[in-house]
Protein backbone atom coordinates (compact mmCIF):
# COMPACT_ATOMS: atom_id res chain seq x y z
CA UNK A 1 0.00 0.00 0.00
CA UNK A 2 1.01 3.33 -0.95
CA UNK A 3 1.59 5.38 1.94
CA UNK A 4 3.00 8.83 3.62
CA UNK A 5 4.83 9.81 6.69
CA UNK A 6 4.24 13.03 8.19
CA UNK A 7 7.20 15.44 8.92
CA UNK A 8 6.82 15.02 12.58
CA UNK A 9 7.93 11.63 13.99
CA UNK A 10 7.24 8.28 12.09
CA UNK A 11 11.17 8.61 11.54
CA UNK A 12 12.59 6.92 8.46
CA UNK A 13 16.41 6.10 8.58
CA UNK A 14 18.60 8.44 5.86
CA UNK A 15 15.39 10.43 4.82
CA UNK A 16 15.12 14.36 5.48
CA UNK A 17 13.15 15.09 8.43
CA UNK A 18 11.74 18.88 9.06
CA UNK A 19 9.25 19.15 12.13
CA UNK A 20 8.14 21.53 9.71
CA UNK A 21 11.05 23.85 10.87
CA UNK A 22 13.35 25.80 8.12
CA UNK A 23 16.19 25.70 10.83
CA UNK A 24 16.35 21.30 10.32
CA UNK A 25 15.52 22.56 6.41
CA UNK A 26 18.76 24.65 6.33
CA UNK A 27 21.04 21.54 7.63
CA UNK A 28 19.62 19.24 5.49
CA UNK A 29 18.71 16.73 8.96
CA UNK A 30 18.12 13.36 8.19
CA UNK A 31 16.80 10.54 10.73
CA UNK A 32 19.38 7.80 11.96
CA UNK A 33 17.26 5.43 12.19
CA UNK A 34 13.60 4.09 11.65
CA UNK A 35 11.51 4.48 14.44
CA UNK A 36 9.45 1.30 15.77
CA UNK A 37 6.01 2.57 14.33
CA UNK A 38 8.15 2.81 10.70
CA UNK A 39 9.38 -0.69 10.92
CA UNK A 40 6.04 -2.39 11.63
CA UNK A 41 4.76 -0.61 9.04
CA UNK A 42 7.10 -1.73 6.70
CA UNK A 43 6.80 -5.07 7.76
CA UNK A 44 2.83 -5.16 7.00
CA UNK A 45 3.71 -3.94 3.50
CA UNK A 46 3.32 -0.13 3.50
CA UNK A 47 5.73 1.48 1.13
CA UNK A 48 6.40 5.01 2.29
CA UNK A 49 7.02 7.62 -0.78
CA UNK A 50 7.81 10.64 1.38
CA UNK A 51 6.68 12.99 4.18
CA UNK A 52 3.50 15.67 4.39
CA UNK A 53 3.82 18.48 5.63
CA UNK A 54 2.85 20.07 8.98
CA UNK A 55 3.05 23.40 10.72
CA UNK A 56 6.87 24.29 12.79
CA UNK A 57 7.26 21.72 15.54
CA UNK A 58 3.25 20.26 15.30
CA UNK A 59 2.24 23.77 17.31
CA UNK A 60 -1.03 24.84 14.84
CA UNK A 61 -4.25 23.46 14.09
CA UNK A 62 -3.28 24.58 10.71
CA UNK A 63 -0.29 23.58 8.16
CA UNK A 64 0.83 26.91 6.87
CA UNK A 65 4.73 26.70 8.16
CA UNK A 66 7.43 28.83 6.88
CA UNK A 67 10.18 26.29 5.64
CA UNK A 68 7.63 24.97 3.54
CA UNK A 69 4.03 27.13 2.56
CA UNK A 70 0.98 26.48 3.06
CA UNK A 71 -1.09 23.04 2.56
CA UNK A 72 -4.37 23.69 1.25
CA UNK A 73 -7.74 21.90 1.41
CA UNK A 74 -9.09 19.89 -1.80
CA UNK A 75 -12.44 20.80 -0.99
CA UNK A 76 -11.57 24.29 -1.43
CA UNK A 77 -7.89 25.42 -1.42
CA UNK A 78 -8.64 28.91 0.10
CA UNK A 79 -9.37 27.22 3.12
CA UNK A 80 -6.93 24.77 5.47
CA UNK A 81 -7.10 21.25 5.77
CA UNK A 82 -6.27 21.07 9.36
CA UNK A 83 -2.89 20.53 11.52
CA UNK A 84 -0.66 19.55 12.82
CA UNK A 85 -1.27 16.79 10.41
CA UNK A 86 -2.84 19.02 7.46
CA UNK A 87 -0.42 17.72 4.72
CA UNK A 88 -1.57 14.03 5.52
CA UNK A 89 -5.57 15.01 5.16
CA UNK A 90 -4.65 16.57 2.18
CA UNK A 91 -3.22 13.93 0.55
CA UNK A 92 -5.51 10.80 1.53
CA UNK A 93 -8.63 13.45 0.71
CA UNK A 94 -7.08 13.97 -2.59
CA UNK A 95 -7.16 10.39 -3.17
CA UNK A 96 -3.10 11.03 -3.42
CA UNK A 97 -2.99 7.59 -1.30
CA UNK A 98 -5.37 5.66 1.02
CA UNK A 99 -3.50 6.60 4.21
CA UNK A 100 -1.17 8.99 6.19
CA UNK A 101 0.67 9.04 9.00
CA UNK A 102 -0.61 11.57 11.78
CA UNK A 103 -0.15 12.51 15.41
CA UNK A 104 -2.57 14.31 17.72
CA UNK A 105 -0.90 16.29 21.02
CA UNK A 106 -3.66 18.40 21.60
CA UNK A 107 -6.27 17.31 18.27
CA UNK A 108 -3.66 17.29 15.37
CA UNK A 109 -5.28 13.67 13.78
CA UNK A 110 -9.07 14.48 14.93
CA UNK A 111 -8.95 17.80 13.86
CA UNK A 112 -7.14 17.62 10.03
CA UNK A 113 -9.62 14.17 9.61
CA UNK A 114 -12.94 16.81 10.32
CA UNK A 115 -11.64 19.74 7.89
CA UNK A 116 -10.73 16.79 5.05
CA UNK A 117 -13.81 14.74 5.53
CA UNK A 118 -11.89 11.87 6.76
CA UNK A 119 -11.52 9.66 9.65
CA UNK A 120 -8.63 10.29 12.35
CA UNK A 121 -8.48 7.88 15.36
CA UNK A 122 -6.52 9.46 18.25
CA UNK A 123 -5.46 6.03 19.92
CA UNK A 124 -5.03 5.71 23.97
CA UNK A 125 -1.68 6.57 25.57
CA UNK A 126 0.84 4.15 25.31
CA UNK A 127 -1.53 1.89 22.68
CA UNK A 128 1.61 2.91 19.94
CA UNK A 129 5.39 2.91 20.89
CA UNK A 130 7.43 6.35 20.18
CA UNK A 131 10.84 4.45 20.74
CA UNK A 132 13.58 3.77 20.42
CA UNK A 133 14.31 7.57 20.15
CA UNK A 134 11.61 8.73 22.65
CA UNK A 135 9.56 7.44 25.76
CA UNK A 136 6.66 9.84 25.23
CA UNK A 137 6.00 13.06 23.55
CA UNK A 138 4.57 16.21 25.48
CA UNK A 139 4.10 14.41 28.90
CA UNK A 140 2.37 11.56 27.33
CA UNK A 141 -0.37 13.88 25.24
CA UNK A 142 0.45 13.07 21.95
CA UNK A 143 -0.12 10.09 19.97
CA UNK A 144 0.51 8.61 16.57
CA UNK A 145 -1.66 6.60 13.92
CA UNK A 146 -3.07 7.35 10.74
CA UNK A 147 -6.29 9.28 8.73
CA UNK A 148 -7.82 7.56 6.45
CA UNK A 149 -11.24 7.15 4.55
CA UNK A 150 -13.01 4.47 6.77
CA UNK A 151 -13.57 3.00 10.03
CA UNK A 152 -11.84 -0.43 8.40
CA UNK A 153 -9.18 0.66 7.11
CA UNK A 154 -8.40 2.83 10.47
CA UNK A 155 -9.22 -0.72 12.44
CA UNK A 156 -6.50 -2.69 9.93
CA UNK A 157 -3.62 -0.32 10.58
CA UNK A 158 -4.07 -0.21 14.26
CA UNK A 159 -3.74 -3.59 14.15
CA UNK A 160 -0.30 -3.94 12.53
CA UNK A 161 1.43 -1.22 15.10
CA UNK A 162 0.07 -1.65 18.19
CA UNK A 163 1.33 -2.65 20.97
CA UNK A 164 4.37 -2.17 23.41
CA UNK A 165 8.11 -1.83 22.59
CA UNK A 166 11.63 -2.81 24.29
CA UNK A 167 12.22 0.39 27.18
CA UNK A 168 8.26 1.86 26.79
CA UNK A 169 7.68 3.88 29.96
CA UNK A 170 4.17 2.86 30.43
CA UNK A 171 2.07 1.09 27.73
CA UNK A 172 -2.01 1.05 27.21
CA UNK A 173 -3.48 -2.86 27.99
CA UNK A 174 -3.91 -4.82 24.59
CA UNK A 175 -7.02 -5.55 23.04
CA UNK A 176 -9.11 -8.74 23.84
CA UNK A 177 -9.41 -9.31 19.83
CA UNK A 178 -8.10 -7.84 16.88
CA UNK A 179 -9.34 -4.11 15.78
CA UNK A 180 -10.30 -5.45 12.75
CA UNK A 181 -13.00 -8.08 14.26
CA UNK A 182 -14.46 -5.15 16.74
CA UNK A 183 -14.94 -2.79 13.75
CA UNK A 184 -17.06 -5.26 12.31
CA UNK A 185 -18.95 -6.26 15.40
CA UNK A 186 -22.49 -4.66 16.99
CA UNK A 187 -21.36 -2.70 19.97
CA UNK A 188 -24.95 -3.49 21.14
CA UNK A 189 -27.05 -0.87 22.82
CA UNK A 190 -24.73 2.05 24.38
CA UNK A 191 -25.47 4.74 26.76
CA UNK A 192 -23.81 7.73 24.61
CA UNK A 193 -23.81 11.00 26.46
CA UNK A 194 -23.69 14.48 24.02
CA UNK A 195 -22.52 17.85 24.46
CA UNK A 196 -23.40 19.56 21.24
CA UNK A 197 -22.18 23.33 22.74
CA UNK A 198 -18.72 24.49 23.90
CA UNK A 199 -18.10 23.82 27.28
CA UNK A 200 -17.14 26.80 30.08
CA UNK A 201 -19.62 28.91 27.93
CA UNK A 202 -17.51 29.36 24.57
CA UNK A 203 -19.52 29.71 21.20
CA UNK A 204 -19.16 27.60 18.71
CA UNK A 205 -19.98 27.34 15.60
CA UNK A 206 -23.88 26.11 14.40
CA UNK A 207 -22.53 23.52 11.66
CA UNK A 208 -20.16 21.97 14.67
CA UNK A 209 -23.10 21.97 16.49
CA UNK A 210 -25.59 20.12 13.30
CA UNK A 211 -21.93 17.35 12.98
CA UNK A 212 -22.79 15.99 16.54
CA UNK A 213 -26.48 16.75 16.43
CA UNK A 214 -26.91 14.33 13.25
CA UNK A 215 -24.88 11.97 14.39
CA UNK A 216 -26.88 11.91 17.83
CA UNK A 217 -29.98 11.43 15.67
CA UNK A 218 -28.37 8.41 13.78
CA UNK A 219 -27.40 6.82 16.76
CA UNK A 220 -30.36 6.83 18.27
CA UNK A 221 -31.82 5.41 15.07
CA UNK A 222 -29.45 2.75 15.45
CA UNK A 223 -30.97 1.80 19.22
CA UNK A 224 -28.32 3.63 21.53
CA UNK A 225 -29.54 5.69 23.89
CA UNK A 226 -28.20 9.29 23.60
CA UNK A 227 -28.32 11.68 26.88
CA UNK A 228 -27.39 15.31 27.39
CA UNK A 229 -24.47 14.63 29.72
CA UNK A 230 -20.99 15.42 29.54
CA UNK A 231 -17.91 14.68 32.21
CA UNK A 232 -18.01 18.68 34.54
CA UNK A 233 -14.03 18.25 33.68
CA UNK A 234 -14.39 19.82 30.65
CA UNK A 235 -16.08 23.10 32.74
CA UNK A 236 -12.95 23.16 34.69
CA UNK A 237 -11.43 26.63 33.66
CA UNK A 238 -8.10 25.54 34.59
CA UNK A 239 -7.89 22.82 31.88
CA UNK A 240 -6.68 25.48 29.23
CA UNK A 241 -3.66 26.80 31.70
CA UNK A 242 -2.88 22.96 32.39
CA UNK A 243 -2.72 22.42 28.68
CA UNK A 244 -1.15 25.61 27.83
CA UNK A 245 2.42 24.82 30.20
CA UNK A 246 2.63 21.52 29.14
CA UNK A 247 2.97 22.36 25.42
CA UNK A 248 5.11 25.81 25.86
CA UNK A 249 7.38 23.83 28.51
CA UNK A 250 7.56 20.79 26.09
CA UNK A 251 8.35 23.85 23.44
CA UNK A 252 11.28 25.03 25.18
CA UNK A 253 12.63 21.57 25.77
CA UNK A 254 11.85 21.04 21.74
CA UNK A 255 14.21 24.14 20.62
CA UNK A 256 16.98 23.09 23.48
CA UNK A 257 16.76 19.54 22.23
CA UNK A 258 17.23 20.37 18.21
CA UNK A 259 20.44 22.80 18.92
CA UNK A 260 22.08 19.84 20.49
CA UNK A 261 21.24 17.70 17.80
CA UNK A 262 22.91 20.08 15.41
CA UNK A 263 25.86 21.40 17.37
CA UNK A 264 23.86 25.23 17.46
CA UNK A 265 22.20 27.81 19.86
CA UNK A 266 18.80 27.98 18.34
CA UNK A 267 17.73 31.71 18.39
CA UNK A 268 14.35 33.67 17.66
CA UNK A 269 15.66 34.02 14.09
CA UNK A 270 16.05 30.39 13.43
CA UNK A 271 12.03 29.81 14.27
CA UNK A 272 8.51 31.40 13.16
CA UNK A 273 7.11 34.02 16.39
CA UNK A 274 4.81 31.70 17.73
CA UNK A 275 7.38 28.94 18.62
CA UNK A 276 9.69 31.31 19.84
CA UNK A 277 7.19 33.26 22.26
CA UNK A 278 5.69 29.76 23.31
CA UNK A 279 8.99 28.65 24.33
CA UNK A 280 10.37 32.04 25.82
CA UNK A 281 6.64 31.26 28.15
CA UNK A 282 7.87 27.44 28.94
CA UNK A 283 11.42 29.03 30.01
CA UNK A 284 9.90 31.35 32.23
CA UNK A 285 8.00 29.06 34.10
CA UNK A 286 9.56 27.16 37.34
CA UNK A 287 9.52 23.45 37.86
CA UNK A 288 6.96 23.93 40.51
CA UNK A 289 4.69 25.53 38.20
CA UNK A 290 5.47 22.77 35.35
CA UNK A 291 4.38 20.23 38.54
CA UNK A 292 1.54 21.64 38.79
CA UNK A 293 0.38 21.14 35.33
CA UNK A 294 1.14 18.03 35.19
CA UNK A 295 -0.81 17.47 38.64
CA UNK A 296 -4.24 19.22 37.43
CA UNK A 297 -3.49 16.95 34.00
CA UNK A 298 -3.92 14.11 36.50
CA UNK A 299 -6.69 15.01 38.50
CA UNK A 300 -8.31 16.39 35.26
CA UNK A 301 -8.07 12.25 34.23
CA UNK A 302 -9.54 11.05 37.42
CA UNK A 303 -12.91 13.44 36.59
CA UNK A 304 -12.93 12.05 33.32
CA UNK A 305 -12.56 8.81 33.66
CA UNK A 306 -15.48 9.02 37.02
CA UNK A 307 -18.12 10.15 34.13
CA UNK A 308 -17.17 6.66 31.87
CA UNK A 309 -17.64 5.14 35.25
CA UNK A 310 -20.95 6.05 36.20
CA UNK A 311 -22.62 4.62 33.46
CA UNK A 312 -21.39 6.08 29.68
CA UNK A 313 -20.32 4.35 27.17
CA UNK A 314 -19.08 6.67 24.98
CA UNK A 315 -19.25 10.92 24.76
CA UNK A 316 -20.18 12.53 21.72
CA UNK A 317 -19.04 16.31 20.55
CA UNK A 318 -18.47 18.16 17.49
CA UNK A 319 -14.87 17.62 16.83
CA UNK A 320 -14.02 21.38 16.64
CA UNK A 321 -15.73 24.66 17.35
CA UNK A 322 -15.54 25.97 13.77
CA UNK A 323 -15.59 24.86 10.68
CA UNK A 324 -12.52 24.63 8.28
CA UNK A 325 -10.89 27.92 8.54
CA UNK A 326 -9.62 30.61 5.61
CA UNK A 327 -5.45 30.18 5.31
CA UNK A 328 -3.99 33.36 6.93
CA UNK A 329 -6.80 32.73 9.95
CA UNK A 330 -3.96 32.30 12.20
CA UNK A 331 -0.84 33.70 11.35
CA UNK A 332 0.79 35.71 13.66
CA UNK A 333 -0.14 39.60 13.90
CA UNK A 334 2.56 42.37 14.31
CA UNK A 335 3.19 43.00 18.27
CA UNK A 336 1.43 39.96 19.10
CA UNK A 337 2.90 36.29 18.12
CA UNK A 338 0.77 34.49 20.76
CA UNK A 339 -2.54 35.62 18.34
CA UNK A 340 -2.41 31.64 16.42
CA UNK A 341 -2.31 29.68 19.37
CA UNK A 342 -5.10 31.93 21.10
CA UNK A 343 -6.94 31.55 18.01
CA UNK A 344 -6.14 27.78 17.49
CA UNK A 345 -8.10 27.28 21.06
CA UNK A 346 -11.24 27.30 19.51
CA UNK A 347 -10.20 24.40 17.32
CA UNK A 348 -8.72 22.59 20.17
CA UNK A 349 -12.06 23.27 22.77
CA UNK A 350 -13.06 19.45 22.13
CA UNK A 351 -10.30 17.47 21.43
CA UNK A 352 -7.19 18.80 23.83
CA UNK A 353 -9.35 17.37 27.07
CA UNK A 354 -8.49 13.79 25.71
CA UNK A 355 -5.36 14.35 24.74
CA UNK A 356 -4.53 15.62 28.65
CA UNK A 357 -6.68 12.47 29.92
CA UNK A 358 -4.89 10.30 27.44
CA UNK A 359 -8.25 8.73 26.54
CA UNK A 360 -9.18 7.04 22.59
CA UNK A 361 -10.86 9.89 20.61
CA UNK A 362 -12.23 9.47 16.88
CA UNK A 363 -13.38 12.14 14.42
CA UNK A 364 -15.61 10.79 12.00
CA UNK A 365 -16.76 12.90 8.81
CA UNK A 366 -21.01 12.99 8.98
CA UNK A 367 -22.00 16.54 8.09
CA UNK A 368 -21.04 19.12 5.10
CA UNK A 369 -21.54 23.02 5.33
CA UNK A 370 -24.07 24.54 2.50
CA UNK A 371 -20.39 25.39 1.16
CA UNK A 372 -19.31 21.77 0.72
CA UNK A 373 -16.71 22.08 3.77
CA UNK A 374 -16.58 18.59 5.99
CA UNK A 375 -17.41 18.47 9.67
CA UNK A 376 -16.62 15.82 12.23
CA UNK A 377 -18.14 14.66 15.12
CA UNK A 378 -15.94 13.24 18.07
CA UNK A 379 -16.59 9.84 19.79
CA UNK A 380 -14.98 9.51 23.01
CA UNK A 381 -14.23 6.35 24.45
CA UNK A 382 -13.23 4.80 28.33
CA UNK A 383 -9.44 4.61 28.39
CA UNK A 384 -8.32 1.49 26.35
CA UNK A 385 -11.45 1.10 24.55
CA UNK A 386 -10.84 1.87 20.56
CA UNK A 387 -12.68 -0.91 20.58
CA UNK A 388 -16.22 0.60 21.61
CA UNK A 389 -15.15 3.64 19.54
CA UNK A 390 -14.44 1.73 15.98
CA UNK A 391 -18.19 -0.69 16.74
CA UNK A 392 -19.91 2.50 17.32
CA UNK A 393 -17.78 4.22 14.23
CA UNK A 394 -18.78 1.49 11.49
CA UNK A 395 -22.70 1.43 12.46
CA UNK A 396 -22.41 5.19 11.84
CA UNK A 397 -20.48 4.41 8.86
CA UNK A 398 -23.25 2.63 7.52
CA UNK A 399 -25.78 5.29 8.50
CA UNK A 400 -24.06 8.16 7.21
CA UNK A 401 -21.87 7.01 4.38
CA UNK A 402 -18.56 9.41 3.95
CA UNK A 403 -16.58 6.94 2.29
CA UNK A 404 -17.35 7.67 -1.12
CA UNK A 405 -17.44 11.35 -1.27
CA UNK A 406 -14.99 13.03 -2.87
CA UNK A 407 -13.58 16.75 -3.19
CA UNK A 408 -13.41 19.12 -6.19
CA UNK A 409 -9.47 18.32 -6.61
CA UNK A 410 -9.51 14.54 -6.69
CA UNK A 411 -6.88 12.41 -8.20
Amino acid sequence: MPFLLKDLGGNLAGAPYHAGMALLKRHDFRSERDSFLTERLRRAGFVILGRTNTPELGLSPTTEPAAHGPTRSPWDTAHSPGGSSGGASAAVASGMVPAAHASDGGGSIRIPASHAGLVGLKPSRGRISFGPELGDRWNGFSAELVVTRTIRDTAGILDVVHGPAPGDPYFALPPQRPYRESAAADPGRLRIGLLDHGPRGIEIDAECTAAAQASADALRSLGHEVVESHPDALEDPEIAWAVATVISCNTARALDAWGEKLGVTVTADDVEPMTWALAEIGRSMSSSQFLRGIELVHRLSRRMAAWWESGFDVLLTPTCGEPPPLLGRLDPQEGNPLAGFAGAAIFAVFTSPFNASGQPAMSVPVHWTPDGLPVGAQLVGAANREDVLLSVGAQLEQALPWANRRPPIHA
